[in-house]
């Protein structure tokens, strides 16, 4: 590649950035906090309920739940921590197998292996960035078979107990060719919906299609708990246990400690859920900001050559967590330089993860064909998404 081609088109986007964000340094993705955060904080704190224990909790996921249109939502430490206790209560044992896309964050796989069950690899798609319908299904048809209801993989023997598709930086999979394949192939469906807050399949929140939906409220996600996330569901009987085993499994009492399985300290502090509550009365117009942003973007990007923005999928509502920029694949080479230009003036700009099946604790895991997920890491760039930026 031309390294004046390259240095002209690395200057193009930190111009088009700047036209949008203004001078100065520039945050990926920082929290606001605009409401009664103050406000609930510091009743939390004249409560002294800042713990486990406190309305704040019960509020927080009585919204969450009555927001995403799910039955029940169940608040935890951090989002890590929900999807290992949904793919348990999914069944997953020690020996497993989990289909989790290449080209998602490494919690993803750890909770699987949280769970002593082994990440299986799934390639991408463009249109979703997440995991490709087709070709798992014609790679499962190849590779598995039938015994006694349960999907088995012919070259490890293991069970291939649940699949994880996520919603890559907001946008929405395909959930219907998913929840497909799940059925077709005795496959249970749990959804990474970390990065989904406010995203939609055809009118239906990310998260809820699926026997468990998982999200995460880190500091960088649309709204923040500073950290959390919570663990969505439609099954009171699995709400239940997922509530007793983020609890470390005590029986209600009013002085006994007693406890009928080993249990998990998951569940999420009263002070959190305070900070929480306020940032849900607020994510309306987060969302409302995230979309603006995107418009401008557009505006910016619209006669810049070699790049372009990636869009929500045909039918889906996404809630652009991260914006999120496409080299065309000649021009690949010029990502670092794309990379390296604007971090250095006070933009901050990130690649897409490494395919985890590239990470040392991930190397030997079962992978499919993953030449998407390998083009997509080299050709990706997310860009400053902060809903404070309009």
């Amino acid at each position: 590649m031309n390294l004046e081609i390259s240095s002209n088109l690395s200057n193009e986007v930190v111009q088009a950035i700047r036209r949008v964000v203004g001078p100065g340094r520039v945050e990926l993705h920082e929290p606001t906090f605009n409401g009664n955060e103050w406000q609930y904080l510091k009743e939390c704190l004249d409560s002294t309920y800042v713990s486990s224990v406190g309305k704040f909790v019960d509020q927080f996921e009585a919204e969450i739940a009555n927001f995403t249109g799910a039955k029940y939502a169940i608040s935890v430490v951090n989002g890590t921590a929900a999807l290992q206790i949904a793919l348990k209560l999914a069944g997953v044992k020690a020996g497993d197998e989990v289909l989790i896309s290449a080209l998602t964050f490494i919690a993803t796989a750890n909770a699987v292996t949280y769970c002593n069950a082994t990440p299986h690899f799934v390639d991408c798609e463009e249109r979703t960035l997440g995991m490709d319908v087709l070709k798992l299904r014609e790679y499962l048809s190849s590779i598995s078979s039938q015994q006694s209801g349960q999907c088995i993989n012919k070259i490890t023997g293991r069970v291939i107990r649940a699949v994880v598709p996520m919603h890559t930086f907001g946008h929405p999979s395909d959930i219907e060719g998913l929840t497909s394949i799940a059925r077709d192939f005795n496959i249970v469906l749990v959804e990474d919906a970390a990065e989904s807050l406010g995203s939609f399949y055809q009118g239906q929140h990310t998260g809820t299609f699926g026997l468990f939906g998982t999200l995460s409220f880190n500091g960088n996600k649309t709204i923040t708990t500073g950290g959390g996330g919570a663990i969505l569901t439609n099954s009171r009987a699995l709400a239940r246990h997922a509530k007793h085993l983020t609890t470390t499994a005590k029986i209600p009492h009013a002085w006994q400690f007693r406890h009928d399985e080993v249990g998990y300290n998951y569940r999420m502090p009263n002070i959190n859920a305070a900070l929480g509550c306020a940032q849900l009365e607020q994510l309306s117009t987060k969302l409302a900001s995230k979309r603006e942003l995107l418009r401008r973007y557009q505006a910016a990007f619209i006669d810049i050559e070699g790049v372009s923005l990636f869009l929500e999928p045909k039918g889906c509502q996404s809630n652009y967590w991260l914006q999120t920029l496409v080299l065309d694949k000649k021009h690949s080479k010029n990502l670092n330089s794309i990379l390296e230009t604007t971090n250095k003036i006070g933009l901050m700009t990130r690649p897409v993860w490494d395919p985890i099946n590239s990470l040392t604790p991930y190397r030997n895991s079962p992978r499919m064909d993953l030449s998407s997920a390998n083009l997509f890491s080299k050709v990706v760039i997310n860009i400053p998404s902060s809903s404070g930026l309009v």
